[in-house]
């Protein structure tokens, strides 16, 4: 992973965002939804509620928001039955792509997953085509652009917490994890006094492709496209972007 930095990607996406909040809430919303119908509406039970609601707030969202999610999951209100699904393919110059959505309408969902896909000059996979590239991870960032952070400090935290690596760079230290202990090194990073910047469980790529910037061109348009549809959550893809 060394050389490697997500937050780049993370960083892009996140400056885009405050142009289309609406949409950003929905994808929490649904987020929060389905976590709570499936395990439940309290934070204390659902783990995978609670980092929903923990992204949520990461993006500002209302307090009412989130609660009429839950809500709406457990009966406290009337609300549309939305399913997981996950698309797998690749795009222009080989970059492997993965998009996990959240629909009430399996059709359009899927027509403008395969519209981006065939704009831009990639082409939708089968289930599993690009999956066995990628490591599903917990994931933390902490800032250190003031070089206030001691590394070996931090390392030594995260490790006993239960990490399985961390990487510095640029002034950021990324921290990996085993998606069980995703919540138990992120909590006591917290305790610690150290306040993640990200944090989250993805999937990381095992390795990282470099297009041409014709191609990384392309991949920018349809990462954009996919993250402009109301029912994509995430887009994880293993490309390097250039600086």
């Amino acid at each position: 992973m060394a050389g490697h930095s997500k937050w780049k990607n993370i960083q892009r996406r996140k400056n885009a965002q405050d142009a289309k909040k609406g949409k950003i809430f929905m994808r929490h919303a649904k987020d929060i939804y389905t976590a709570a119908k499936e395990g439940g509406g309290d934070l204390d039970t659902n783990a995978s509620l609670r980092l929903a609601v923990d992204k949520a707030k990461a993006d500002n969202m209302p307090n009412d928001n989130i609660e009429r999610a839950i809500k709406k999951a457990t009966g406290g209100l009337d609300g549309a039955n939305y399913e997981e699904i996950t698309y797998e393919g690749y795009g222009p110059g080989g970059i492997a792509v993965i998009v996990n959505v959240l629909t009430d309408n399996k059709n359009r969902t899927a027509a403008e997953i395969r519209h981006a896909f065939k704009k831009n000059g990639g082409n939708l996979g089968e289930n599993g085509s690009v999956t066995f590239m990628f490591d599903r991870k917990g994931y933390i960032v902490i800032e250190n652009r003031d070089g206030s952070i001691d590394e070996d400090d931090i390392s030594l935290e995260a490790i006993e917490a239960g990490a399985d690596d961390i990487t510095a760079e640029e002034g950021i230290y990324e921290i990996y994890t085993d998606p069980e202990s995703f919540h138990d090194v992120r909590d006591h990073l917290r305790e610690s006094g150290y306040e993640p910047a990200e944090s989250e469980v993805t999937m990381i790529p095992q390795n990282y492709t470099t297009p041409s910037e014709e191609d990384e061109q392309k991949m920018l348009n349809l990462i954009d496209m996919l993250e402009d549809s109301e029912d994509t959550q995430d887009v994880h893809h293993n490309m390097e972007i250039s600086e």
